[in-house]
Formats: structure tokens, C-alpha cells, sequence
């Protein structure tokens, strides 16, 4: 949807548009475009209205580009007063919009318009909102048609529009102001012309009914004939004007004409305008995509709407005539000003000591709020020491029945494991006898006496070859490693009253 409001008005989230003309106001809200039966004052609300071309003067004047830029609007305030012959006398609210890509010299639209006129339309809506942010002049409430893209800004067209108080012809070319004026024949001023030409004065209601209904294809005969005669001269003044344009614009041609009403289309006014003037005509009625419950609304509120997004995304580039605005923020008024001034030199005076008094506020809370905790952590403290204490004399009599528990169960391993060596591992000495008996007859050596002491046995060996003493030991030695502790024999001597020798084989197990 082209209507997006701007970001850069944050507080603004309504916009009022208002018809001082024809009193009546709408309001756009959350995408909805209604009739609003109040007014109220209210910050959120942006308040547009317009000022219609018989209440405003307006010409064109060009300035030299060596024109300091501050020096601008003080030039073209002069030029206002020289071209449309001013009184030096009186003051005005003059505005003025640039035209883009002029020439040598820069070019603006200047609109002028009285403050007495003015504040008479518009000081009774200011008693009730407080302020008008935008008061657009007529001829630019065609503008945004061009920047949202509804028309095309590659043609020449020609805007007729009739309100209740005054009639106008605007042109545009290439989406830029060109020339406008108004015409007599407000849609009051043709119902006074109907009724002298009939000769009496028929009801108002009765006549724009016929006028809204049925138009210029209406079935009675006397008022499709009277609505020619009418329409007929409103065409000619259009011509005239058209005419005049070209010449001064040096126009081509005028590729479209738009005509419309306050009240609606008027039927066959289009048809009508095209056979007179030659000109593709179309009712000036465009989809502007927005909610609405009414059957049709003055398409001027829908062009004041579009105005307002438009000047709240760039002010610069539209013409304000409001001399109404809205108060400034507290901050910006000068009593906003003075208040803070006069409180921020009071805070000042008071900063340190408060911020003294503050900071010991401050630490006695932390000191009080710490010894709170201090105090509960305390109790947490001596509940976990006792639970401590607890444990620790339970770990102590534990050790203590471990400690006995363990020497019983080291003298009963001992004494298992003896036992056990006993039945299982203890060898028979009459078997290790048998072995090393065995043995000795291989070696050729012979036992003179066996003695044991404990687990060691002493053997009085005898051989006629000292050598198989030494070869029996070797023997034993590499044969029961694993049987034997220890093997020795002391010494080895002959036998002086034999041939034998003698000696004591020792084995430790």
C-alpha cells in the first residue's frame, strides 16, 4: 500500500484532514480513511487543510543563481509584492516552490495569501485542535498523484474540480505545477445560474440530486437542457483558459482532462467535455487503495491525505501557508527552558552533598543487607560444623574397629596361609631323601651319615673322586633351583687310612 507514514514523526499516529469549505474533516487511522465528527485536540494527530485558488494569488518569478541562497527568500518576498501589486502597506503569507531544471535562472511558484483571510477560515479550528500542522494551496494538492505513481508523469493534464464555494482549472506537465485559476462556477454558483434561468428558485436538494443521480443525461428535459446551456460556458471559460496556457507555456497539446466534483461525478460531464473541447476526458475519481465506507468521498480529502505523507517525509519540498503550528515540545518552549534551567542550576547546588548523603544511604543499606546475610550464612555455618563434628567421631570410631578388624584378619591370613603351605606346598623330607639317594648313585658317591637340623640336611658324603663331589652339587643346584634355599660343602679331604674322600654336603630348604 503506497500510504506508509513516515518514520521521522514518531508521535504522529492519525491524520486529520480537513474542509474548512465544505466543514467536514476525516480521519486516517490504521489504514482506514473515515468522516471524523469532532474535532479535539490531540498531539497525535497531524491536522492538514487547503486553501482553494480564489483565496490565493499566485505568479512565477525567476531569480539569478548568483543569489546568495540566505538572500532568497528576502528576493523573492520583493519579487511577490512587484509582480502581483501588492500593498507595501499590508503584510502576507507568501510561500514558494522551485521549479526543477529551470534554465539559467531559477524559477519558483510563489502563493500568496491574506493572514485576515485566513485566520477568518481557520481560528475557530485552531480554538479546537490547538494547532494545523500543513495548509496546502490548492493547485499543489495534485502533486502526489505523480510522486505515488498514480498518474504518469509524461503527459500534460488538466484538472477541473467543483466545490461548493469555488470551481478551478489546473494543468500539470511532466508531474510539475504549471498553471491554475479559478472559474465562476462553484457548484453554488451553477445552482444559481439554474434557477435564473428558469425564473424561480427550485429546492437545493431537489436540484443536486438531479444533479448528483442523473447529471447532464438526465431524463427531465428542462434540466438536461439548462445543464448544457450551463456547462456550455463553463467549457468555453475552460477553453479560454487552455488556450491562454498553451500560448504562455508554449504547449503542444493537452494530453488529458480530469474533471470531478465535491459531490461526485457528474454524469456525462466527461462525454460533454470531450465533444466540446476535442480532449480525453475522464472522471476525476482514482483507487486510492484506502478503506473507506462511504459511497464516495470529496476526492480533495484523499489528495490533503496524500499531501500529509508527503510533507512528513520532506518538508522542504512542499508549500506550507500555515502560520498555525503545532506548540513546541516542553523542552524547546521557553518555559520548558527556564524550568529545566532553573531545576538542573538546583541540582547542581544540591548535587555533592546529596550525592554524599546518597552514597552513606546507599552503603548503610549495603552494610545492613551484607549483615543479613552475614547472619544467616552464620547459621548456616554452625549447622554444617556440628554436622562435622558429628561425622568426624563416627569416622573415628569406624578406624579404630577397622584397625582392629585388620589385625584379626592379617593373624588369620597367616595362619591360613601356613596352613595351606602346609597341606599344599610342605615337601616330605623322605622324598627329597629318596631324590638325592637316587641321585648320589648316579654320581657314584655314597652316604656315611644323614642329620637334619630344622629344614637343613647334612650329608657325610663319600666317593673315591673328590670331583663328583663338585659335579653332585652342580647337579643339585641346576635340578632343584626351585626345591633348595641353599647347597654347600664346607671342605673336601682324603681319608689318611684310605682312598676315599670324605665330605659334609649341606642343603637348606
Amino acid at each position: 500500500m503506497f500510504l506508509k507514514k513516515s518514520s521521522s514523526k514518531s508521535t504522529v499516529k492519525n491524520i486529520v484532514t480537513l474542509d474548512i469549505y465544505g466543514d467536514k474533516s476525516y480521519t486516517f487511522k490504521e489504514d482506514s480513511f473515515q468522516p471524523l465528527n469532532k474535532l479535539t485536540y490531540n498531539t497525535a494527530n497531524f491536522i492538514t487543510s487547503y486553501v482553494s485558488n480564489k483565496d490565493i494569488i499566485t505568479t512565477k518569478v525567476n531569480v539569478s543563481r548568483s543569489i546568495p541562497e540566505e538572500d532568497v527568500a528576502d528576493i523573492l518576498d520583493i519579487k511577490a509584492y512587484e509582480e502581483l501589486g501588492l500593498d507595501q502597506a499590508n503584510s502576507y503569507i507568501i510561500s514558494s516552490h522551485e521549479i526543477e531544471d529551470a534554465g539559467e535562472e531559477r524559477a519558483f511558484h510563489i502563493f500568496v495569501a491574506e493572514p485576515e483571510a485566513l485566520d477568518e477560515y481557520f481560528l475557530p479550528i485552531k480554538q479546537q485542535t490547538k494547532y494545523i500542522d500543513l495548509i496546502v494551496p490548492a493547485p499543489l494538492l495534485y502533486k502526489p498523484l505523480y510522486t505515488k505513481e498514480i498518474l504518469q508523469d509524461n503527459n500534460t493534464h488538466c484538472f477541473v474540480y467543483f466545490t461548493q464555494d469555488d470551481a478551478s482549472v489546473t494543468l500539470y506537465q511532466d508531474g510539475k505545477y504549471l498553471y491554475s485559476k479559478s472559474i465562476d462556477f462553484s457548484l453554488e454558483q451553477v445552482y444559481d445560474k439554474y434557477c435564473e434561468l428558469i425564473g424561480e428558485k427550485v429546492p437545493e436538494k431537489d436540484f443536486y440530486t438531479i444533479l448528483e443521480s442523473e447529471g447532464l443525461k438526465t431524463t427531465n428535459n428542462d434540466y438536461q437542457q439548462n445543464f448544457m446551456k450551463i456547462f456550455g460556458e463553463v467549457f468555453i471559460t475552460i477553453n479560454d483558459i487552455i488556450i491562454y496556457a498553451k500560448r504562455a507555456f508554449n504547449l503542444d497539446t493537452v494530453d488529458q482532462m480530469f474533471i470531478g466534483s465535491a459531490k461526485g461525478p457528474i454524469i456525462g460531464l466527461d462525454d460533454y467535455s470531450e465533444n466540446y473541447l476535442g480532449l480525453h476526458s475522464s472522471d476525476f475519481n482514482f483507487n486510492y487503495n484506502v478503506n473507506n465506507e462511504e459511497w464516495y468521498t470529496d476526492q480533495l480529502q484523499y489528495l490533503m491525505l496524500l499531501s500529509s505523507f508527503e510533507y512528513m517525509e520532506n518538508e522542504e519540498a512542499f508549500v506550507n501557508l500555515s502560520s498555525y503550528p503545532r506548540p513546541p515540545s516542553f523542552v524547546n518552549r521557553a518555559s520548558g527552558q527556564f524550568i529545566i534551567s532553573t531545576f538542573a542550576a538546583i541540582s547542581l547546588s544540591i548535587a555533592w552533598p546529596l550525592m554524599n548523603l546518597v552514597g552513606s544511604y546507599v552503603n548503610d543499606a549495603k552494610v545492613y543487607a551484607l549483615n543479613i546475610e552475614n547472619n544467616k550464612l552464620n547459621k548456616e555455618s554452625t549447622k554444617y560444623k556440628k554436622i562435622l563434628g558429628e561425622k568426624r567421631k563416627t569416622i573415628k570410631k569406624l578406624d579404630t574397629k577397622i584397625t582392629f578388624l585388620a589385625k584379626a584378619y592379617n593373624g588369620k591370613t597367616k595362619t591360613l596361609t601356613a596352613i595351606y603351605n602346609k597341606k599344599v606346598n610342605y615337601k616330605l623330607k623322605s622324598g627329597l631323601f629318596h631324590t638325592l639317594a637316587s641321585e648320589l648313585t648316579k654320581f657314584d658317591v655314597h652316604v656315611d651319615n644323614i642329620s637334619t637340623e630344622d629344614d637343613t640336611l647334612l650329608i657325610s658324603l663319600v666317593s673315591l673322586d673328590d670331583r663328583k663331589f663338585t659335579e653332585l652339587i652342580k647337579y643339585i643346584s641346576d635340578t632343584h633351583f626351585d626345591d633348595v634355599k641353599e647347597i654347600d660343602i664346607e671342605k673336601i679331604e682324603k681319608d689318611s687310612k684310605s682312598k676315599y674322600y670324605k665330605g659334609i654336603l649341606k642343603v637348606a630348604r
